[in-house]
């Protein structure tokens, strides 16, 4: 297996494998690193939100509907269904004028375990207000309602709303609309499918909105990924890789995780963008191979990986809490000299 990215020890011995992705691209869109196959045609998932939240910004919808960097970030979240994340969702809706009911991402029990006992404890039934995608799904509707369209089926592929972000991604990651592969979220909205390596393109030029000639795109983009790293605890929440990493660096790094093990991250600084996805789907390896990735590319070395430290090659615990392994990041990024995309 010549592309293993992570392997899972106990005992002191392999007992299994991650396969990876890696691609790393500069805001030219020049690949500079790679490992594996960085141009694996992967659907982004969640990873591709910020890009999804861009046509809320441009539309006025943000405007019209007063939305705050918190709330604008909370359309880019995976939230973990936390008081704070349903209350702005709620809070967000009331000013669009639309109750929870026109959501259509569906529910599910939420990451942040409180906020369930407390569910049960009063017997109530989980509504989408928890879905983890229930901030994006807001910022669509509430475009719907601004443009004068039907706010009730804003998650269909032939709605204004997804045609919009369509051709948003195709923008944003350089890769042409009719090539883009469309799949269903597991939230019910289209899911786009392409190269990894224009996943990074994307998060590079995310991460550098004067790269954009249009101003309306670059103003948005700029407002977008401004919002990220104000109110990172909005994008993930407590104990998340999202949240934590933002904070780590303190504005400088927007990240994004996707649903199947993606990942993806703008440097500010220097430019790059990073897309990394783990073949298996398995999430358990993918933050660690990121912070591995940035290790390798020297940025975070100054402190802000050692903030990030629980998800560098974390321990395999038993149901004790005790730990009996480790997961371990064992790649070797590949230098490359590629033309701009």
């Amino acid at each position: 297996m010549s592309n293993v990215v992570a392997n899972v020890y106990r005992g002191g011995v392999i007992e299994s494998s991650h396969l990876g992705h890696v691609a790393v691209v500069d805001k030219n869109g020049s690949l500079l690193y790679s490992y594996g196959d960085p141009n694996r045609l992967t659907y982004a998932r969640s990873s591709m939100k910020p890009i999804q939240t861009i046509p809320v910004v441009e539309t006025g919808a943000a405007d019209r509907f007063a939305f705050s960097e918190a709330d604008l970030a909370l359309c880019c979240a995976s939230h973990s269904g936390e008081e704070r994340h349903r209350s702005r969702v709620l809070a967000m809706l009331s000013r669009i004028g639309q109750s929870e009911t026109v959501l259509q991402c569906g529910t599910h029990v939420p990451r942040d375990e409180a906020s369930y006992r407390q569910l049960i404890k009063e017997s109530r039934e989980l509504t989408p207000v928890y879905s983890n995608c229930s901030g994006k799904h807001a910022g669509m509707v509430a475009t719907a309602v601004h443009m004068g369209e039907d706010p009730h089926t804003y998650h269909e592929q032939d709605h204004p709303v997804q045609i919009r972000i369509l051709e948003a991604v195709a923008d944003v990651t350089g890769y042409p609309k009719d090539k883009i592969h469309i799949g269903i979220d597991g939230c019910g909205v289209p899911a786009h499918r392409l190269p990894l390596v224009n996943l990074a393109w994307a998060f590079a030029r995310l991460a550098t909105p004067s790269v954009f000639d249009n101003p309306v795109r670059r103003e948005a983009v700029q407002r977008v990924t401004d919002a990220m790293v104000a109110a990172p605890e909005m994008v993930g929440g407590h104990n998340r890789y999202c949240t934590d990493l933002m904070q780590a660096f303190k504005g400088q790094i927007i990240g994004k995780a996707g649903a199947e093990a993606v990942y993806c991250i703008g440097d500010r600084q220097s430019g790059i963008g990073i897309a990394v996805k783990i073949e298996d789907g398995g999430a358990r390896a993918t933050y660690a191979v990121m912070n591995e990735v940035l290790y390798q590319l020297g940025i975070g070395t100054d402190g802000e990986l050692e903030a990030l430290h629980a998800y560098t090659n974390p321990d395999v615990k038993n149901m004790n809490g005790k730990s009996v392994g480790s997961i371990r990041t064992e790649f070797t990024l590949r230098r490359e000299r590629k033309a701009a995309l």
